[in-house]
């Protein structure tokens, strides 16, 4: 097989561009990112180039979120986002927390409902509507944006610093070999390069590695986060609710919670959440959230309606505590390929647009001063100034109290976000550390119950290739596997054999299946067309065997209205 070296090699060198500012990923961190500079650079009568490479077919096409949107970050960004038609249609109208037992739920009242789950002043929105948006307004402001490109590979400088990225190569066969439309990729450098590409970034995961940004943090912890959009009668519609819930179908265990959000047109978004510290190897997140649906207080919302779409995404959540260092040589990681995320609140879009603009700010003051390929320093000083280091403060141990069960994390939330801000205190007193990854939590199957899920209905509850369908996922089928094992004994020999190939059962798309081989034997079969580019397998295999790289450009999901 021809590596991506030896078409270097052969094909090469590689033809490239020179930016200012390279940013990676057109989500609302990246765009913040570039939106931000543009702003600064005009204040200042300056020409600055800032270039956006954007895996999905257009900026907001793998973009997945809940989402109820707090506007305080938008707002600093573009204060008059109201006048330029930005996509926040439906404020929040009520708020409700229930704790839902199998047939019944209790509902908190709303004077003991913590700050954090609080939403007044807020949005019902499609992130993806408003992230397309983002990118009109950062193309009007001068901003180069190259939908369906990959940064595949990080360019270095004989130094080590980071002097941009490299876009995949196009046109090559499943056998790793070019084919008539072989293309080399081109190198995009720049004088500082953001990476904004969501959570479990792929090149942020290889800079964190490299550069050790998260040496002396606690783990990241991740959760997936299943989601689906549904079209109701007109008489279930209620605009503006927000119902978050806790306990079933979750044993007390077990990290996890549901969403469902109604947005104007009839349309309701809504979803379930789990931790991927998850224990038990037979739990399937997917199955979790199809039979969350089910429940009465869930069920009333959508019955009688239509599903629309379907999606996956990893979040972060370890939050503060596990927030790596964010600037090396070359560059920063901005929003979710950092890991700024409040899982207490269940908002990240604020805090990626907010630490966007903070890396913006500390890029274009030192392209002022002639600097390039340094440490943005004045990025990281500048968070733990911010209001969005306070928010995160307040909620730093929020999933570690989860770890310690439900109740206890219930009990804590509330002691932490609602009793301590009524004593005057602005953050807890003490502090909670996680011990280790989430991979390393999952137990051997033969000590774990076996979970029976009932079949779809078709109806209310679905299978993953019907929801796949619905994701408008394709990639090009004659490229190579996009999901890659480092060794490709280890799932039926250590996966299968320990823990009951779980790949089977976290992965929300059906992309691993063990089969039989005529010999009786078993094998992993990897459906590749199928991936929703969500990152749990690379997060939760519990052999770290699993490593997703990028596919072509503009392949994966195209989500529509989520």
């Amino acid at each position: 097989m021809t590596t991506s070296q030896d078409l270097l090699a052969q094909y090469g060198p590689r033809e490239s561009m020179e930016y200012d500012v390279v940013v990676v990923g057109a989500g609302p961190g990246g765009l913040a990112t570039a939106i931000r500079l543009k702003q600064l650079a005009a204040a200042k009568s300056q020409e600055l180039s800032v270039v956006v490479l954007e895996k999905g077919s257009e900026p907001g096409a793998h973009i997945l979120s809940g989402a109820v949107m707090d506007p305080r970050a938008l707002t600093e960004l573009l204060p008059n986002w109201k006048e330029l038609g930005a996509p926040l249609n439906q404020a929040v109208s009520d708020d409700e927390v229930l704790f839902l037992n199998e047939t019944g739920a209790t509902q908190t009242p709303q004077w003991l409902i913590p700050e954090c789950f609080h939403n007044h002043g807020n949005y019902v929105i499609s992130l993806g509507a408003v992230t397309k948006w983002l990118g009109e307004q950062a193309e009007a402001l001068g901003v180069e944006i190259f939908p369906g490109f990959t940064a595949a590979e990080i360019v270095y400088g004989e130094d080590g610093s980071v002097r941009g990225v490299a876009t995949g190569n196009l046109g090559v066969g499943k056998d790793g070999e070019p084919t008539e439309n072989f293309q080399l990729g081109m190198e995009l450098l720049g004088k500082y390069t953001v990476f904004a590409e969501g959570a479990r970034g792929h090149l942020g995961k290889q800079l964190i590695a490299k550069f050790q940004l998260d040496a002396g943090k606690d783990p990241q912890s991740y959760a997936i986060g299943i989601k689906e959009l549904w079209e109701v009668p007109e008489a279930q519609a209620k605009p503006g609710q927000v119902v978050h819930t806790a306990g079933w179908p979750m044993d007390g265990d077990t990290y996890g919670g549901g969403f469902l959000y109604h947005l104007e047109g009839n349309k309701v978004t809504l979803g379930y959440v789990v931790g991927l510290d998850y224990k038990n190897p037979w739990l399937s997140p997917f199955e979790e959230m199809q039979r969350w649906k089910t429940h009465p207080s869930i069920r009333k919302h959508i019955e009688g309606g239509k599903r629309i779409s379907y999606g996956a995404r990893a979040i972060t959540a370890g939050g503060l505590l596990s927030l790596p260092k964010t600037v090396f040589p070359g560059g920063a990681l901005v929003g979710c390929d950092a890991g700024y995320l409040n899982a207490a609140r269940i908002k990240g879009s604020h805090a990626a647009i907010k630490t966007g603009m903070l890396a913006a700010e500390a890029a274009f003051e030192a392209l002022a001063a002639g600097r390039q390929h340094d440490e943005l320093s004045a990025y990281p000083a500048a968070f733990e100034q911010s209001w969005l280091h306070a928010e995160l403060n307040q909620s730093r141990n929020f999933k570690q109290w989860f770890k310690k069960g439900n109740t206890v994390g219930t009990l804590m939330t509330g002691i932490e976000q609602w009793l301590l801000p009524k004593l005057g205190f602005k953050a807890p007193p003490w502090t909670i550390h996680r011990p280790q990854a989430d991979h390393l939590y999952l137990k051997p199957a033969a000590e774990c119950a076996k979970i029976d899920y009932p079949k779809p209905d078709g109806k209310l509850t679905f299978d993953r290739l019907s929801s796949v369908f619905v994701s408008n996922t394709n990639h090009e089928e004659n490229q190579p596997a996009h999901l890659t094992l480092k060794d490709a004994t280890v799932p039926v020999r250590i996966n299968l054999a320990l823990y009951g190939g779980p790949e089977a059962r976290y992965c929300p798309a059906g992309v691993y299946e063990f089969m039989k081989n005529e010999d009786g034997s078993d094998r992993l079969q990897i459906n590749a067309q199928n991936c929703v580019h969500c990152k749990t397998c690379d997060i939760k295999d519990p052999t770290q065997n699993i490593v997703w790289v990028t596919p072509e450009g503009g392949g994966g999901p195209n989500y529509a209205g989520m």
